[in-house]
């Protein structure tokens, strides 16, 4: 194996540090729905039709965040790793966030969704390119 095999894409330390960030936001997400009025209420002015989505769903919204955070955090870390099950779920949730896109644009739920679809494409595109399948296969990590 070359030293040039061991050297993490540029791309993918980006998205490593891309499901970081989504996993801090999720999780900061699921704190300020679980103490109501707390310190974190602020953020809801960043996307006060998120609160009110967030409201209708009750406790499950919390699950959700939840979820998405540890999902966020196994992306990033498999993916900073060169693990292959980080590639995986990297390319997963993304999928996933390129299905929900398309259909939210197609019933009219959220027409800006339309502009997630070609970023999630040209992302999922990045992952499936040679040099990052064979930095994944040869990968460095577990």
């Amino acid at each position: 194996m070359s030293k040039e095999d061991k050297i993490r894409p540029t791309g993918v330390t980006a998205l490593s540090i891309f499901f970081l960030l989504g996993a801090l936001i999720s999780l900061t997400a699921a704190v300020a729905l679980l103490f109501p009025n707390g310190f974190l209420e602020p953020i809801w002015r960043l996307n006060p039709r998120a609160r009110i989505g967030f409201n209708g769903m009750g406790r499950w919204a919390i699950v959700l965040l939840l979820s998405v955070c540890v999902s966020c955090a196994a992306a990033a870390i498999g993916l900073w790793r060169g693990a292959r099950w980080g590639h995986r779920v990297a390319f997963c949730m993304i999928a996933i966030n390129l299905i929900a896109d398309v259909v939210n644009s197609i019933l009219g739920t959220e027409p800006r969704a339309l502009f997630g679809v070609p970023i999630a494409s040209a992302i999922l595109w990045y992952l499936i390119s040679k040099r990052v399948r064979y930095f994944f296969r040869n990968g460095r990590g577990v």
